[in-house]
């Protein structure tokens, strides 16, 4: 399916920028998908394979800048980019009843809270959400706690909802059995959850390759690469 890039759309007070992928011809809103990058700042563009991979399977993804280097750990940007995910979705022939929130690294992370908090996003929650590379036992910005932690106390969480976990077996960065606990503790708590362990590393699993000169994630060219981040692409589509 053919798509359609809207480059640099400014969100929010604080004037952050997102790109807004949607697939052309298709008659009916499509589900939504928000994209959340990792720890490097304003690093949108690093999701761009993926990104173009997901619309290409039927969902508008938005992917926004963040700053997890601000102040308050980038929490507003994360806010911002949420709300108006919500308030301009179905500008972009998006179904905001439909949003799933998916994340990479440290975005992955953030968005598995959103799944289990409340008050994550001042009340609001998506229908699902896909935690990709994520590691889950430091705290988010969002709350400042760690999703294993919170899994394993006797408190109350939010309702459950389905989290689907994608996670590379080669991953040096984040080790693959941060993925499994998390998989299994959502399990124990009685939660819809799906675990895909993909055949790369931190940086194969959204289709890039990370590049010691530029010090940021590439896009790959590497078959094997992007086999593995199209499966990556075909879970947060399907959630």
């Amino acid at each position: 399916m053919d798509v359609s890039v809207f480059d640099g759309l400014a969100y929010g007070d604080s004037g952050q920028r997102l790109d807004a992928y949607v697939p052309e011809g298709r008659p009916e809103s499509c589900p939504i998908v928000l994209l959340w990058h990792g720890k490097g700042p304003d690093e949108r563009d690093v999701l761009a394979p993926l990104a173009r991979a997901v619309a290409s399977l039927g969902a508008v993804c938005f992917v926004p800048d963040w700053r997890p280097d601000a102040e308050d750990g980038g929490r507003t940007h994360l806010r911002e980019s949420a709300l108006f995910v919500r308030q301009h979705g179905a500008d972009f022939n998006g179904d905001v009843t439909r949003i799933t929130l998916a994340g990479w690294s440290l975005g992955g992370k953030t968005a598995v809270v959103v799944a289990l908090d409340d008050a994550a996003l001042d009340g609001w929650r998506p229908r699902a959400v896909v935690a990709i590379a994520g590691g889950y036992t430091s705290p988010d910005p969002l709350t400042g706690r760690a999703a294993l932690e919170r899994l394993a106390e006797d408190g109350v969480l939010a309702s459950p909802i389905p989290v689907h976990v994608v996670h590379g077996t080669a991953d040096s960065r984040v080790d693959v059995e941060q993925a499994r606990r998390l998989h299994t503790a959502l399990r124990q708590r009685g939660w819809p959850t799906t675990l895909s362990e993909l055949d790369t590393d931190h940086a194969g699993v959204v289709m890039t390759v990370y590049d010691p000169e530029a010090h940021r994630c590439l896009p790959a060219r590497d078959e094997r690469v992007l086999r593995a981040g199209n499966e990556t692409a075909r879970v947060v589509a399907q959630a």
